[in-house]
């Protein structure tokens, strides 16, 4: 990427973090100048990621991790799949950032400050599962258009903020409300004010749950700008996509919002199955809520020598979207036979569970270990590709390692 290419997709503030100060005449720096420091722009030292990553994009930046990265019960930053749709916002200050809510089912349309924030609402911490809604496109065919994510597009870390049905209940709202939709400081990649990168939302019965946040730390800490700081729409559960990063606005609506990723293929697959490679009409297109049932395999990392004496002890996570996950399996024989793995209960409703099990191998020789989750509604993951769909969502085929018995 070039220089001019580089200077417009990084803030003041994230050029600081790269280069361990502050830019301290940064505003006489020449426009589109890039510092020095930063000519060969680094994404792992930028975003605080481990260089195991995998960067899909830079425009904007996307990124990924490898399964054996995603071993941690809670997932930390260094880990965590990066999915932006805009440019980064430039220049935050708290002190100044605030949160407006209004909209046609809005009573009193109001802003709050970061800080009334904190001060008025009780602070809630959940561990939230959030996955890419195209998590595992890279598997579809014919190929679907956009970052071709592997596994590596999820997470569960442990967000911290206040309830947004708190706020929603101060501001108050109308009995004709059915939606809300999320604005956030990110700008256009083409640069144009008048556009929004993305603004989604949800209906109001998933917007007044209690996990639900307006998350201002994560781990603990501040929310690092590449995941939304100073202030995060969190809904857990549900595509990615519908926790607004750098949320500023909102917007109580008493129709299903209508935002920039709303429509079209945005994040909606089929209503009803459909042949591959079809073209489906817009109004036959379901938009997508509760991620499906799903699981990944953390530890051993894909490609792992076992000598034939030894058993292997395999572990992971499970999810099920607004579910929990019932009962996880392993097969060694591509899925004719599947055996019990141990299941930990969720630390709370909306994160993801721990599985472990013990494999043993008949003799020396190549082995897959395919895993498969069932949802408390008997739902399993299916062995291979699920229906196909224009934009590659929802693959939640049984994950597979790679394993040699010498």
């Amino acid at each position: 990427m070039n220089r001019r290419g580089f200077t417009n997709k990084i803030s003041l503030a994230a050029m600081a973090t790269v280069l361990g100060s502050d830019i301290v005449f940064a505003h006489r720096m020449p426009k589109d100048y890039l510092p020095l420091g930063l000519q060969d722009p680094d994404p792992f030292k930028m975003f605080s990621k481990d260089k195991g990553m995998v960067v899909l994009n830079d425009k904007p930046w996307n990124m990924e991790a490898k399964a054996h990265l995603l071993n941690d019960d809670i997932t930390p930053n260094k880990f965590m799949f990066i999915r932006n749709n805009g440019r980064t916002p430039e220049q935050i200050d708290t002190s100044k950032w605030t949160l407006t809510l209004d909209g046609e089912s809005v009573k009193n349309a109001k802003t709050y400050s970061l800080a009334e924030l904190k001060s008025k609402f009780q602070h809630h911490t959940y561990q939230l599962t959030l996955e890419c809604g195209g998590n595992g496109r890279s598997e579809f065919n014919p190929p679907a258009k956009g970052n071709q994510w592997t596994v590596g597009a999820v997470s569960c870390a442990e967000w911290t903020g206040v309830r947004l049905r708190d706020v929603l209940d101060d501001a108050g709202i109308n009995s004709d409300a059915v939606y809300i939709g999320y604005h956030g400081a990110d700008t256009h990649l083409s640069g144009d004010p008048k556009k929004e990168p993305i603004s989604r939302g949800v209906p109001i019965s998933k917007a007044m749950q209690d996990e639900t946040l307006l998350a201002f730390a994560m781990n603990g800490e501040d929310i690092p700008l590449a995941h939304g700081h100073p202030l995060r729409l969190v809904c857990g559960g549900w595509p990615a996509s519908t926790s607004g990063k750098w949320v500023n606005r909102i917007s109580v609506r008493n129709k299903v919002h209508d935002g920039e990723k709303m429509g079209g293929t945005s994040y909606r697959v089929p209503c009803e199955t459909v042949a591959p490679g079809s073209k489906v009409e817009d109004s036959d297109m379901c938009i997508i809520e509760s991620m499906p049932v799903k699981s990944l395999i953390t530890y051993p990392k894909s490609g792992a020598l076992i000598k034939q004496s030894q058993t292997l002890n395999i572990n992971g996570h499970a999810w099920a979207g607004e579910l929990e996950v019932s009962k996880m399996e392993y097969s060694i024989d591509f899925g004719s036979t599947w055996h019990s793995c141990s299941l930990k209960k969720p630390a709370n409703r909306l994160a993801w569970q721990h599985f472990n099990a013990t494999v043993s191998f008949p003799k020396k020789g190549y082995y897959e270990v395919w895993g498969r989750a069932t949802d408390a509604k008997g739902k399993a993951q299916p062995m291979v590709l699920p229906g196909w769909n224009p934009k590659g969502y929802l693959n939640n085929a049984c994950h597979r390692i790679a394993v040699k018995i010498v």
